[in-house]
């Protein structure tokens, strides 16, 4: 006697759940240590307290902050600042920081969007730094540079 259609299918998807058993009792090992991330998992730590006393001060002297359509809510760009009435140097250090390119310090957003053209600056609509001499620019990238890389 042949067996039905049924009876064989049933067959089949028994034999394969016993193999997909099989093969994930056998072929699927947890890790015993994590992984790590891509790249070594290296992050720039830059100073929170320089930030404070030297770069915050910098932005409020030249006008960066969500005052006006600048740099509030995500409307121009991608640099967000608090206010200049409710200011959170927390919330700006954090904006501030992500401008910052860990490899090519130089070229973080921070420091060529608001140097002129000339000076190797990028497009942004206020220019407060025309030389890379400026002290303000200095003290920017000077910040920048002493941050480290763990």
């Amino acid at each position: 006697m042949r067996p039905s259609g049924t009876t064989v299918r049933r067959s089949v998807v028994v034999m394969l759940a016993l193999l997909a058993l099989w093969g994930g009792v056998h072929g699927c090992v947890s890790p015993t240590v994590p992984i790590g991330p891509p790249g070594g998992g290296q992050h720039l730590v830059l100073s929170f307290a320089t930030f404070a006393s030297t770069v915050s001060p910098v932005l409020e002297r030249q006008g960066c902050d969500a005052g006006g359509d600048c740099h509030g809510g995500g409307i121009r760009g991608t640099l967000q600042l608090s206010p200049p009435g409710a200011k959170d140097l927390a919330f700006d250090f954090d904006q501030v920081s992500m401008q910052v390119y860990p490899t090519n310090r130089d070229q973080s957003p921070i420091l060529t969007r608001p140097l002129a053209l000339a000076a190797g600056g990028t497009p942004h609509p206020f220019k407060p730094f025309a030389t890379t001499t400026d002290s303000d620019y200095v003290a920017i990238r000077a910040w920048i540079q002493a941050a480290v890389l763990q």
